[in-house]
């Protein structure tokens, strides 16, 4: 592989990572779902949460963004190691928000990655959420209405 081959990969996987939080925080949940190959995986150990395929990657993600009341996430760039058309990373995430019975989440968490070269570009092949940190304590904060 290239070096500039290389550079545009990583630059592609990048992308990939803040598209997943981007789309999440549009509610472009047709585009979070194609962010990750058709038999794609989105697991979640500590909610006890697998979701297997585009379909159910997108179904869950609405289902599960529904329970908040606001909520922000934050990527932070982690470590990509390239093998040809697959690839490893890891994802720092910094999240917070409020659930609409009232509970409140910080959380800092990684994303264990793996990503696949498709006709369309980098996909999420697997992405597993492991949370590092949480604080359930009430968000001194408000969101603006309407959101």
């Amino acid at each position: 592989m290239s070096d500039l081959q290389a550079i545009a990969d990583r630059v592609e996987i990048e992308a990939l990572r803040a598209e997943f939080s981007d789309a999440s925080l549009t509610h472009d949940w047709d585009r979070f779902a194609s962010l990750f190959t058709e038999d794609g995986a989105w697991r979640m150990p500590h909610i006890d949460v697998e979701l297997v395929s585009r379909a159910e990657i997108r179904a869950g993600v609405e289902r599960l963004r529904g329970l908040w009341e606001f909520f922000v996430q934050n990527t932070h760039p982690g470590m990509i190691k390239l093998d040809g058309d697959t690839a490893i990373g890891r994802a720092y995430i910094a999240e917070f928000g409020r659930f609409r019975d009232g509970g409140s989440n910080l959380n800092y968490s990684v994303y264990h990655d793996r990503y696949e070269r498709t006709p369309d570009g980098w996909r999420f092949a697997e992405r597993v959420y492991e949370v590092r940190y949480v604080d359930t304590a009430p968000l001194p904060g408000t969101a603006p209405a309407g959101r």
